[in-house]
């Protein structure tokens, strides 16, 4: 790369390779292997981070455990094992469960509304990770009681709060600092959302994507540990099975993708219809008199409760049976329409009022039974095609989970955690992709952002801040326009080159291949102490200018100013070599001018 054009005026520049032939060490420039082995080494405290984090997945699993057993007991008490259309437990079970879980949320849990998420980030991002013991109570009990009681809900965002309870009551019972406090918090999610989900690579990405928005080595070790540890617990007392019997996945012919390309088109118009409901439907029912508000979660059960007395009881409670059996091809693909609106229908009202329970189970309903939907129907109208149901089932469940709540890179490593098959990768990515682009070109504010607002506050929007255009330095570089000298240079020479040319500082090249800035006050201190025939690099001080590159962030220059004037920016395969500087003025003329 051809050396940066420098001032007309300044001090030839050196001949290519004297860098190397010159042995000029670098003031100040001392350490040993034991400094650096200190300084890389964990710490005791994060290894107790560590420990801790296997702690709090082992308490969460055992909590997500008790959950789940407590949503199949009250399951069987209210609905009966095997429950069917014309009971008419279907109407008033739901309803009676909606009563005492509203009386309860009003009273005494009043936390405990909504699915999980939106609270998890607001205790992180609002409350320094403070989530109460009621509020682990009081959503242990309230969900367990809805969703069991048939309520189109499901566990998994609730886990995830639970999860998150758990890590912030530890977390404040070891008088942890506030910044520990708001780290166990998504650690405690990830935890809970893997035990409810029995997949935690799944649970990993959705927290990293969603809750944090970002990850470093640290968080991610823990985040695993904590995943791993709740997983082992739950499988440890519900067995090893996965959650799902997933029949054998193939793509024969690549004509299917074309049908999978439709389920991505017909999955990214569906996801905003449903946000869209949710957005209408669930602050207008927030607006009604607070004494409406006992009743709401009675009236969305009874309506939930009247589609299954009526003929579908598959949109009640989780739905996970439903599910397995789209995946095995027991429903037509009329029966597989029905169910996808219906559920739809159920999860906006049971929701909307108030009940808590998450979004995670109907909306991998709703994609199951869609894909089930589309791949029925190519089997029966184009038999010549070599597809299955379930394979178009199983897609459907991440086309859902792309379009509605905005995590793609989640959907399509969920999908692959429970199939376990990686030939369906490219019709997962192809179709989740669709779904993504489509819904969010159609609903540019994702479910969760919307939730948000509605709420009144202001959390970060991890899907806007992934789709942010950050400025990097290139972006407010300039050519040299300062006198580049050599550290040999003796000072006399280098104080006529900044006499001649007026210039507030130059840059001092050194053997090493690092770079000096040197002010004309430096030079001026300096020329009271030194001879005027001593090399420049004797005037230098021990700290060294920044390592810069083109690249990196804009913003990781700015705290270097108040040391350094003007700042090299060095090329990345030869150090010695500048793409240019950069000053103060730079960067702010920059972002004056925006992106």
């Amino acid at each position: 790369m051809p050396e940066p054009t420098t001032h007309s005026t300044a001090i030839t520049p050196m001949p290519s390779g004297l860098a190397d032939a010159e042995v000029e060490p670098a003031p100040g420039a001392t350490g040993s292997f034991a400094a650096t082995l200190d300084r890389i080494a964990p710490r005791r405290d994060e290894l107790l981070f560590l420990v801790l984090s296997i702690f709090i997945g082992v308490m969460s699993g055992l909590l997500v455990v008790a959950f789940r057993i407590a949503i199949e007991w009250i399951k069987l008490l209210a609905l009966g094992s095997a429950p069917h259309a014309g009971q008419l437990r279907l109407i008033y079970m739901p309803a009676l469960a909606g009563l005492v879980v509203a009386a309860l949320v009003m009273w005494f849990f009043p936390a405990a509304r909504g699915s999980g998420v939106n609270q998890t980030k607001a205790a992180l991002y609002v409350y320094d990770g403070y989530i109460s013991i009621r509020t682990v109570i009081g959503k242990f009990i309230t969900a367990a009681l809805a969703i069991g009681a048939g309520h189109s809900l499901g566990p998994e965002d609730p886990s995830l709060q639970i999860g998150a309870g758990v890590a912030s009551i530890i977390a404040r019972k070891l008088n942890m600092s506030r910044r520990r406090l708001r780290m166990f918090a998504p650690i405690g999610a990830a935890a809970g959302l893997a035990a409810a989900f029995n997949a935690p690579i799944s649970a990993i990405l959705f927290v990293i994507e969603e809750v944090i928005g970002s990850w470093s080595a640290a968080v991610l070790g823990s985040l695993v540990l904590a995943a791993i540890s709740s997983v082992v617990v739950v499988r440890g007392f519900l067995g090893t099975a996965p959650m799902f019997r997933i029949p054998v996945v193939e793509v024969k012919d690549t004509r299917e993708l074309l049908a999978y390309a439709v389920l991505g088109v017909i999955g990214g118009l569906l996801a905003p219809l449903f946000a869209a409901l949710l957005g209408f439907l669930r602050p207008r029912m927030r607006a009604l008199p607070k004494w409406s508000l006992y009743l709401q979660p009675a009236a969305a059960g009874l309506m939930v409760g009247a589609i299954g007395y009526f003929g579908f009881p598959q949109v009640m409670g989780v739905g996970y049976d439903v599910i397995d059996q789209a995946l095995h091809g027991q429903f037509i693909w009329e029966v597989l329409v029905a169910l996808t609106l219906l559920k739809l229908l159920a999860t906006t009202l049971s929701f909307s009022s108030g009940t808590p329970g998450g979004m995670f189970a109907p909306t991998l309903f709703i994609g199951a039974m869609l894909g089930g939907a589309v791949g029925a129907f190519e089997k029966h109208f184009f038999p010549g095609l070599t597809g299955n149901v379930a394979t178009y089932a199983l897609v459907g469940m991440g086309v859902l989970f792309a379009g509605f709540l905005r995590v793609p890179l989640t959907s399509v490593f969920m999908v692959l955690e429970l199939s376990t098959n990686y030939d369906i990768v490219l019709p997962v990515i192809l179709a989740n992709t669709l779904a993504f682009l489509i819904s969010r070109s159609l609903q540019p504010v994702g479910i969760f952002e919307i939730f948000t607002h509605q709420d009144g506050l202001d959390l970060p929007s991890m899907e806007e801040q992934r789709e942010e255009s950050s400025l990097h330095i290139e972006d407010a570089l300039q050519p040299v326009d300062v006198p580049v000298v050599r550290g040999s240079d003796v000072l006399q020479s280098v104080t006529d080159v900044m006499t001649q040319t007026k210039a507030h500082a130059c840059l001092v090249r050194l053997a090493d291949g690092s770079w000096y800035a040197l002010t004309a006050e430096d030079l001026t201190a300096a020329s009271a102490t030194l001879t005027p025939d001593a090399p420049v690099q004797r005037a230098l001080k021990p700290d060294r200018v920044p390592q810069l590159f083109p690249d990196m962030p804009l913003d990781t220059a700015l705290h270097h100013f108040p040391r350094w004037p003007v700042l090299p920016i060095q090329n990345r395969a030869s150090r010695a070599t500048l793409e240019g500087i950069l000053t103060l003025d730079d960067v702010l003329a920059r972002y004056r001018a925006g992106h």
